[in-house]
């Protein structure tokens, strides 16, 4: 059977709402804060990455795969991550998940092996894979299709505020206290996020969410007739692979950036440890600016008129392009000042899709899988990201420089933007 809101209360929806913005607002401050701790426990290892295989005696390949062991899990996760979110609701799947991987990062400081490393860093992996899904299925509820594009990219900019402060912080708490002191204080520092979130946060109320949604000019309809979407079979949908596919390629390339840039910076353009931890911060400073820029130019877009899947492309396919343009012609740069330009530049192209892939996710999702697609295609993004050190690890054992590694990348960027660009065109349906 199916409800439709009555005229006196589609108009009650469609006026100001102010009880409820301020409060969903302060959600995305939350989601904030712990987006910047959740990269900070990524990025720890990447800061770390030369004193750390120097203690150890890692090869660059055994660099690569331990710098993966994180990436590997996180995305295979995300499959049922999303589906629990969907199933369980964003609350409690975010509170465990903020709980468990800022006890996996601190025991992180405790290894004395490889094998243990790689196991923290996996268990840390699969711990952290619901957050982002949790993250969509927030915004999906709080906000309405013309305005969500924005806060879901200011969670998506915590990962590059992380990554732009995590080089000189992390640098300076490494050279005070050691890497292991370093481990210890960011898993510590999601904890009292873990209570706030206990505390304050609540599923929007069914008159709020109709309030919401109606502020878009939409009919708030509950239809008991509608059949409920099958999880597999949001893979049966040519949409669905496509999104796989550009999320992987994109991915790929900002995780090089991710994992080797401090080694790029120290071993090819003779950067000293203090100095790489503030230029390294440069690029990633930019990429706070690419995904702002990119879900408020999506989100303009549609306010115009333009359709929906278009407008949230035209960022996507439009910052993956350049990016390309960017990083292929850095290791033929011979000038230190141009490379750290080109290399900003084309951090700053690579995330201007970012927050907009999974705003993307909510808009062309059943409802009642939001989660499940959104976690679906940032598994195809972290196979990227997990391929990405360990490729980057095996050149340069075999050639000794990053060239091959900056052409890789923008081939695979320029495939992301013709994935999206070209074969992801409409919602994805369900039999």
């Amino acid at each position: 059977m199916k409800e439709t809101l009555s005229v006196p209360a589609q108009a009650e929806a469609i006026a100001p709402a102010k009880p409820y913005s301020r409060l969903r607002w302060g959600f995305v401050t939350l989601l904030l804060l712990a987006a910047i701790v959740n990269y900070l426990d990524r990025a720890n290892l990447s800061v770390a990455n030369t004193t750390i295989a120097r203690e150890f005696g890692f090869s660059s390949t055994e660099m690569g795969m331990l710098l993966s062991a994180f990436l590997w899990p996180y995305a295979l996760a995300n499959l049922p991550a999303g589906w629990l979110v969907d199933k369980l609701g964003a609350k409690k799947m975010f509170a465990g998940a903020l709980g468990l991987w800022s006890m996996f990062t601190a025991l992180t400081a405790f290894v004395n092996s490889y094998s243990f490393f790689y196991g923290m860093r996996m268990l840390m992996g699969i711990s952290e894979s619901p957050f982002f899904t949790s993250g969509i299925k927030i915004t999906h509820r709080w906000f309405a299709q013309r305005e969500r594009g924005l806060p879901t990219s200011i969670i998506n900019t915590g990962s590059q505020i992380a990554n732009a402060i995590a080089p000189p912080i992390l640098t300076a708490l490494m050279l005070t206290i050691g890497w292991r002191g370093m481990f210890i204080v960011i898993g510590v520092a999601g904890l009292p996020l873990l209570l706030a979130w206990i505390k304050f946060y609540r599923d929007p109320a069914a008159r709020e969410e109709a309030m919401i949604h109606g502020q878009a000019g939409a009919v708030v309809a509950r239809d008991e007739t509608q059949p409920k979407a099958n999880w597999g079979s949001l893979f049966k949908s040519r949409t669905t692979w496509f999104m796989i596919l550009g999320n992987f390629s994109i991915m790929f390339t900002i995780w090089v950036y991710l994992t080797w840039l401090p080694s790029y910076l120290e071993k090819s353009l003779g950067f000293s440890l203090k100095q790489t931890g503030w230029i390294a911060a440069i690029p990633f400073f930019a990429g706070i600016l690419g995904v702002l820029c990119g879900g408020a130019i999506s989100d303009r877009f549609i306010r115009r008129g333009m359709n929906t899947v278009t407008a949230r492309k035209i960022p996507i396919v439009c910052g993956a392009a350049l990016a390309a343009c960017f990083v292929a012609p850095i290791p033929f740069v011979q000038s230190t000042p141009v490379a750290i330009l080109l290399l900003t530049l084309g951090y700053f192209a690579s995330q201007m899709p970012s927050g907009v892939i999974w705003t993307l996710a909510t808009d062309i999702a059943p409802k009642q899988q939001v989660a499940s697609l959104g976690a679906i295609q940032n598994f195809g993004g972290f196979l990227g990201a997990a391929i990405a050190p360990i490729a980057t690890g095996v050149i340069l054992d075999k050639t000794g420089a990053f060239t091959n590694v900056f052409l890789l990348g923008a081939g695979l960027l320029m495939l992301g933007a013709l994935s999206y660009g070209l074969f992801v065109k409409e919602p994805v349906k369900i039999a």
